[in-house]
């Protein structure tokens, strides 16, 4: 039976996708129109779509550990249930991050601050684990969210204060 903050993270994780669909279907004409008209820069979009896809990404892969962590407690091994939680709320972070900074919402700066933090807890949690191969491939993941974050952040952060 799947559980509210799952089935939480599970819609969190749709709306993300649909978002970053319709915006890249939607924005694809603009750009082009933009472009010929030499009004549009592309890093800004091109910063806000690398930092969508990395919070994407992230999200992933901290439900997939969620899951391995909750294997590893069925199992007996208690010292999982703290980055269990922890994956599971990084997941939330980087799903919300993923939906605003796909639509370059105005709280973009502020839920990828929240982000950077989320992913550097979460890696060193993860890190704790250093013989687990997907602990490893957790907080890598989470290492390459939190840097999508800073720099969007420091590129972005300018316009949203």
């Amino acid at each position: 039976m799947i559980g509210r903050r799952e089935f939480t993270v599970a819609g969190l994780t749709a709306a993300a996708l649909s978002a970053m669909q319709a915006t890249s279907s939607a924005q694809a004409p603009a750009t082009k129109a933009a472009t010929a008209a030499g009004a549009h820069d592309h890093s800004h979009s091109d910063m806000f779509d690398a930092c969508a896809k990395a919070c994407s990404d992230c999200q992933r892969e901290c439900d997939s550990c969620a899951a391995h962590c909750a294997r590893q407690l069925e199992g007996g091994k208690k010292d999982h249930a703290k980055t269990l939680a922890t994956c599971q709320d990084c997941a939330a972070f980087c799903a919300t991050a993923a939906s605003i900074v796909a639509r370059s919402g105005p709280f973009a700066v502020l839920i990828c601050k929240a982000c950077v933090d989320a992913c550097a807890m979460c890696a060193k949690e993860c890190d704790k684990f250093p013989d687990d191969k997907h602990m490893k491939e957790c907080a890598a993941e989470c290492r390459k969210c939190e840097k999508s974050c800073k720099e969007m952040v420091a590129h972005a952060g300018h316009d949203h204060k």
